[in-house]
């Protein structure tokens, strides 16, 4: 929790880009995983921290912006709650902390409404919340989401992507200690392990730091699929191991990085040479960081180096701006190059991706793989973003190009075949968008072949 002054400031803000009427903030509940008693770990909604930070469940907030009024909707705990809870905080002493003096029952929310011409909320992502603003604005269930103020989105947006100072101390201390996530994920697999082995280590080291993980594991050495989170494999010699982990401060802030390293000791030949391009790649989009530059120039620069990698080892052919114009390069990089990272490991993307990554001049192509970039939009000072480029060899897109005889002019498919196990490899750091140029967060792990093999023949 930041200081009351800088929770006052940043409603003020608020309230004088949205300008008129209430804005309506809902917090998030527990929500059982079985029953209701028995809960998935309590996430308080990130732009509820944002401008409020009180980290308890069952909470809304009224910002009535003609009266210059912030109310603050919820109950104190009864003697039967702190015999399961232990005492806490009281809420009027929490509001308090956070600059806010006037503290309602949750059963008077709906009177403070009543009447309102212009209610503003943000879109919500859980259903609960979805019937509370059902019941509370008399919207159909199945228009809510829609209803949700654009004016609120776009002030939301505008505060929330430029991070303040305590904000970056709060992200680098959740990259540092991502940081000791990977290093235990390298010091830890060996052949004959299973992924899930890897996977415990790494989160056993998130709570060594009093601290979650920011997003569900990805620890696998099929690297070829993107988002996997199965860990059954027993892992082998000879094969990557992609860990992609993050750790959630107890700030709430995030950090997410990737490294891909051999279960064995050293790299193959060919792992060395498609490892040294996606190294290549990133090395290119982080030179380009920089304020007012898209982000979508960062990634078609690694998009470029890929291609020119893969004509290297023979997999692609022809001009290499032909390749990457025509989007043939995305049969190895089918992603963007990153994201935005502070509250939430995808910054605001409750709040839409095109609304937080677009907007203005910047439409989302529907171009397979450019298409998946989540950040086009010019940089600015405060930013923190991702920078992951990956190469990938999947099977059933191999497949199902070459039957379409899909960039025939561009792939080599003979020579593609023989790639179909390789897996994946990413590499992904953090960085804050400074005044020039562009800071790494948490500090440096080790990501170059020399580096990783130092460390794994210490280990194999």
């Amino acid at each position: 929790m930041f200081s009351a002054s800088t929770y006052t400031h940043r409603r003020e803000q608020l309230s004088r880009m949205v300008g008129s009427g209430k804005i309506l903030m809902l917090g998030n509940d527990y929500v059982g995983m079985n029953y209701a008693a028995n809960t998935y770990h309590f996430r308080q909604d990130s732009s509820f921290l944002y401008f409020f930070g009180i980290d308890r469940p069952s909470l809304a907030a009224v910002m009535d912006l003609d009266k210059g009024e912030t109310i603050l909707f919820g109950d104190e705990l009864t003697m039967d709650d702190i015999v399961w809870t232990g005492p806490l905080p009281s809420l009027r002493d929490q509001a308090s902390a956070v600059g806010v003096t006037k503290v309602e029952p949750t059963y008077r929310l709906e009177e403070f409404l009543k009447g309102s011409s212009k209610i503003h909320f943000l879109p919500p992502y859980r259903d609960r919340n979805i019937l509370k603003l059902h019941r509370l604005l008399k919207i159909p269930v199945d228009k809510v989401k829609n209803r949700a103020s654009m004016a609120l989105i776009r002030g939301v947006i505008a505060l929330r992507e430029s991070k303040s100072s305590e904000e970056i101390a709060a992200i680098e201390e959740a990259v540092q200690i991502t940081n000791q996530l990977h290093l235990t994920a390298m010091l830890t697999a060996r052949p004959g392990m299973t992924e899930a082995q890897v996977h415990a280590a790494v989160e056993a080291s998130a709570l060594s730091h009093q601290c979650q993980l920011s997003f569900p594991a990805i620890i696998t050495v099929d690297g070829q699929t993107l988002h996997n989170h199965s860990h059954h494999n027993r892992m082998r010699e000879g094969q990557l191991l992609l860990v992609d982990a993050g750790a959630e401060g107890r700030s709430h802030y995030a950090g997410d990085m990737t490294r891909t390293f051999p279960v064995g000791a050293r790299f193959d030949s060919r792992q060395r040479d498609v490892y040294q391009v996606v190294l290549n790649a990133q090395a290119a989009a982080i030179a380009a960081l920089r304020p007012g530059i898209a982000y979508k120039t960062c990634h078609l620069k690694a998009a470029t180096v890929v291609a020119e990698g893969m004509k290297s080892l023979g997999l692609l052919k022809g001009n290499t701006e032909d390749i990457v114009t025509a989007g043939a390069h995305a049969m190895f990089f089918q992603h963007g190059l990153g994201h935005m990272m502070g509250l939430d490991v995808h910054d605001m993307e409750d709040l839409g991706e095109n609304n937080v990554g677009y907007g203005g001049r910047f439409k989302r192509s529907d171009q397979f793989g450019l298409g998946f970039l989540r950040l086009a939009k010019p940089l600015k000072p405060g930013f923190v973003v991702t920078v992951e480029p990956g190469i990938y060899f999947i099977p059933q897109l191999i497949d199902l190009w070459r039957s379409e005889g899909k960039f025939k002019d561009f792939i080599v498919y003979d020579k593609l075949e023989s790639y179909k196990d390789f897996g994946g490899i990413r590499i992904e750091d953090d960085y804050l968008i400074m005044e020039k140029g562009a800071r790494l967060l948490g500090g440096r792990v080790p990501k170059t072949i020399e580096e990783i093999e130092a460390i794994r023949g210490g280990v194999v």
